[in-house]
């Protein structure tokens, strides 16, 4: 032992030997980490493995031990991951075609399952991505293109996340959010075409209410016309020489009055010259 101290290069060679054991037996875990620990391929422990409503700082990170060069790390992100859907059309219920680009976050919960089935958290994103594009597929075709402009769009989210994480679970994933970033008509003639035929319905309906109303206005009118002629009918047959002062009143009225009523045409604007005995002007006489 003497002679190896004495010697530089013993005593060197001792050095790199006891860091790369140390190295090789503890590694430090980071809080956004989780550490599976792998010996002769096979996974035999999880460190600072995720567990749901666990207080920040009480997962077990930190430095840990492991055997020296027959057990290896293998990282595992604990935070979480994204991933991005690639722009597609998709046909809605109402023959829109639709160009959608959206995305998931996902969390790896079983970092186990993961690494038996995936080894990477890259390839569980890349096993998703035809799972999220398929049940956008089947969801958005299920539904009209107004239903992503109200309520019904946060069940459809949530429809496609259950979707996803009947798969997702196979590989230790749990999606926790679905979100579509753009869902919009094609550019070019296919937009002007939705346009025109969204505006032609739009005026189609208004010329149908017009036409209603314009149908209930001569039914009210019709009738109101029916009730007072009614009311004349009626009043002549009570007392036939009142009514016939009271039309002559009115008649009177409308062709002496210089003055019109209130938001009715000039009225009494033409000259007459009739004689004192004319029968239009009997009832000036006191007598018919």
């Amino acid at each position: 032992m003497s002679r190896i101290l004495r010697n530089p290069i013993s005593l060197a060679f001792l050095a790199i030997l006891v860091l790369i054991v140390a190295g090789s037996t503890f590694a430090t875990v980071p809080e956004t980490k989780q550490a599976v620990i792998v010996r002769f391929g096979q996974p035999v422990r999880v460190v600072n493995a995720y567990h749901p409503g666990q207080d920040f700082g009480g997962t077990g990170a930190g430095l840990i031990a492991r055997y020296p060069f027959i057990e290896q790390l293998v990282w595992i992100d604990k935070r979480i991951l994204n991933v991005d859907m690639d722009s597609q059309q998709v046909l809605s219920t109402d023959q829109q075609r639709l160009q959608v680009d959206a995305f998931a976050r996902y969390r790896i919960i079983d970092p186990v399952r993961m690494y038996v089935t995936a080894r990477t958290p890259d390839r569980v994103s890349d096993a998703l991505k035809p799972i999220l594009s398929s049940a956008i597929r089947n969801e958005l075709g299920k539904r009209p293109f107004a239903a992503l402009l109200s309520p019904e769009r946060g069940q459809l989210m949530t429809n496609i996340r259950n979707a996803m994480n009947g798969f997702a679970h196979r590989y230790g994933a749990e999606v926790i959010d679905v979100r579509i970033k753009r869902a919009d008509l094609p550019e070019g003639s296919t937009t002007d075409s939705a346009y025109q035929r969204m505006r032609t319905a739009r005026e189609q309906e208004a010329g149908s209410i017009r036409a209603q109303g314009y149908k209930q206005a001569q039914i009210i009118r019709a009738d109101a016309d029916a009730e007072a002629a009614s009311i004349y009918a009626e009043a002549y047959g009570k007392d036939p020489d009142f009514y016939d002062f009271y039309r002559a009143m009115q008649s009177y009225e409308t062709t002496f009055s210089p003055n019109a009523a209130e938001g009715q045409p000039p009225q009494g604007k033409t000259t007459i010259i009739l004689s004192p005995e004319n029968d239009y002007l009997r009832e000036f006489r006191g007598h018919k």
